[in-house]
Parts: structure tokens; sequence; C-alpha cells
């Protein structure tokens, strides 16, 4: 192995322990009943049972956080996921500057840093009148995953064949038989993806959500550990919880993508 490919390699497996050593320091020390990160009293699945049968501090309230994030998180990313591939559908079949306008306006919002995003909704919310809870943070979910739903539908729309649609109409389907039964199928991975992204951004969300949940005591689990850190630490129960999430979301990108593997070998065989 020559000097170069020994530090491109090298190269490779440094950015990759940078980013998943976090996230394997915090799996190692979900087993330690220590309170404080970082603190090693021996192996322990103590928090586990702690979170599972509710006997953790506080237990009620991160419980709440956890369904009101994924619940938020769900309904944010249905939505985004059929408004995106509606607008992809409408901003493919623009020409020249509008397309070009369209989507450089889709863009913005991706770009746009989240806490002026979080601002700007909240003074919306105030000046339409609308109380914020529940529909005001699904809303301005809603607004800032839209644009990565278009966005990863957008490259399957450019691999379509433009005629099929155009058959189907001719074969005596209707527009919305052909876009249930040509288009969505064929968008379908596209869709997927921006769903995944489209929920994962959801989860992770604070400033968009801090901003537009008002003064009701509405949690998620990001607001939730802000407050949490604010009181003077974390809550130990918080290590196994995140070691859970990073596994399920761990799992379901591996099957995702072991079957769109097997799908690719398909098609290529076909």
């Amino acid at each position: 192995m020559n000097a170069k490919k020994f530090f491109a390699k090298a190269y490779l497996w440094l950015v990759l322990l940078i980013l998943y050593a976090p996230i394997a320091f915090i799996v190692i020390f979900s087993f330690t009943e220590a309170k404080s990160l970082g603190n090693w009293t021996g192996f322990s699945t103590q928090l586990y049972q702690n979170l599972f049968n509710g006997s953790m501090q506080n237990a009620s309230g991160l419980l709440a956080a956890v369904k009101n994030t994924l619940i938020i998180a769900l309904v944010a990313s249905i939505v985004a996921t059929i408004l995106g591939t509606i607008a992809a559908i409408g901003i493919h079949h623009l020409a020249g500057r509008k397309k070009q306008t369209m989507t450089f306006l889709n863009n913005i919002p991706m770009i746009n840093p989240d806490i002026i995003t979080g601002v700007s909704l909240f003074l919306l919310f105030v000046f339409l009148g609308i109380s914020q809870g529940y529909m005001t943070v699904i809303l301005a979910h809603i607004t800032f995953c839209t644009p990565y739903v278009v966005l990863n539908v957008m490259p399957k729309l450019r691999q379509l064949n433009p005629n099929i649609y155009e058959a189907a109409l001719d074969l005596g389907a209707t527009p919305a038989q052909a876009l249930r039964k040509v288009l969505v199928p064929a968008l379908r991975p596209g869709m997927v993806s921006g769903f995944i992204l489209s929920f994962t951004m959801s989860l992770d969300d604070f400033a968009v959500t801090f901003f537009t949940r008002g003064t009701i005591g509405l949690d998620t689990l990001s607001t939730y550990i802000y407050a949490d850190a604010r009181k003077g630490g974390l809550t130990p129960e918080l290590k196994p919880l995140m070691s859970i999430i990073f596994l399920i979301i761990l799992v379901v990108l591996l099957v995702i993508n072991i079957r769109q593997s097997k799908q690719q070998a398909l098609n290529n065989k076909k």
C-alpha cells in the first residue's frame, strides 16, 4: 500500500472515529449506575431498568416528552412527505427561470439558521393570533421538513422517463390514477428517504420547537434535555434512552439499505 492510499484510509477512519466516538461513549456509559457522564462505577443495567419500569425521577415528564417528540415527528413527516412530493412534481414540470426560482426558494429554508426560522414562525403565529401549542409546533416542523422532501424527490423525477405518465393517460388512466399507480411507485425511494430525513430533523430540532411551543408546558425530548441541563445536570436515564434511539435508527437504516440494494440488484438483472 502506497503512502497516498494509507493516508486516505487513515483520514477516513479518523473522520468516522470523530463522528461515532461520542455515540459509543454514551452507549458504554449507559451500562453503569453513575449519575455523571464519564464516571464508571461498574457494569450495571440499572438505568435501563429504571427507564422501563418508570422508577426514575420525573419519569412521567420524560415519557411525556418522548411521546410528544414521536407524535410531532410522525405527523410532521407524513404531511411534509405528501406536500414535498407534490411540490417536487410541480417544480419539475416548470421550465426556465421559473424552475430555477422555485428551486432557489426551496433551498433557502434549509440554509436558513434554525433560530431565525423559529423566531420568524413565532412572530407569525403571534401576528395571526394563533395560540401556541401542539398545532403550532407541528406546523413549524412541517414548514422546515418539506424542503428536504423536495430535495430527495427531485433526483427521482429527473431519472423518470417523462413519457410514462403521458402513456398512462393515453391508456385511459385519470390523472389521479396515473399519479397513484405510475408516479408514486417510481418516486417511492425518494419519498422514503425524504420521510426518514424529515423524521430525523424533527426529532433533532430544538430552536424551532422552543419558540413555537408556547407556555403550556409542552416538552419534546430536546426541550426537556435543555430544561434538565439548566437544573444542574442531566437525568442519568437519558443515556440508555439515547442509546435505544440510536439503535432503532441504525436498524431502520440498515433494513432500508439492504432492501434498496436487493431491489437494485433485481433491476440490474432485468
